[in-house]
């Protein structure tokens, strides 16, 4: 849902996500345009830090970067029209060779190279492809959208698609070396 006309930079978009009247609201920024989300259910929740410990825990034994939990803003895209683009992955990864040191402040200034989006029933279809290809088109490297409903798991890079179900495994990748995870580890029993 758009809730205004105005475009706004990633720099008012911090500003005006900070204000008292929203801090309670899940905000992002699409080309300029403040939308706001919808609170996130149980499910989505439990599978999201399920699978985010996975990862966390894989990349901080391997020293391979850092990983941030849902609603960590990043900067996808800074447009000279001040239609600035601010994401929030459900699970986002950076390598060590990008962020070397802790991230500081306000939005991550630079887009992840693994984005993980987990599908809440209410999550419009056209809505999740808007955000991959977003993802995609701003040098996210790996997008894993992750549908519990179904226990499915598409993963998307710059020049592929496929499906995985419970009887696969799902792979990092040459964003996440070595890493490998049951997909039916990933939903609740």
């Amino acid at each position: 849902m758009v809730i205004q006309e105005k475009f706004y930079t990633a720099e008012e978009f911090w500003e005006i996500s900070h204000r008292p009247e929203n801090a309670n609201k899940r905000l992002e920024l699409v080309e300029g345009e403040i939308r706001e989300m919808t609170p996130a259910g149980g499910e989505h929740g439990e599978v999201t830090f399920d699978l985010g410990l996975f990862v966390g825990n894989f990349v901080k034994k391997h020293n391979l970067g850092r990983v941030t939990a849902a609603e960590t803003g990043y900067v996808l895209f800074k447009n000279p029209k001040g239609k600035d683009t601010v994401r929030g992955p459900d699970i986002g990864f950076i390598s060590i060779e990008r962020a070397p040191q802790p991230f500081a402040g306000k939005f991550i200034p630079m887009p992840p190279d693994l984005a993980v989006e987990v599908v809440s029933p209410e999550d419009a279809a056209d809505e999740v492809d808007e955000k991959v290809q977003l993802y995609l088109r701003y040098g996210v490297r790996l997008v894993w959208v992750v549908y519990p409903k179904t226990k499915a798991i598409i993963v998307h890079t710059a020049d592929s698609m496929y499906r995985l179900s419970v009887n696969d495994t799902l792979d990092g990748g040459d964003v996440l070396p070595g890493f490998t995870l049951k997909v039916s580890e990933i939903f609740p029993k």
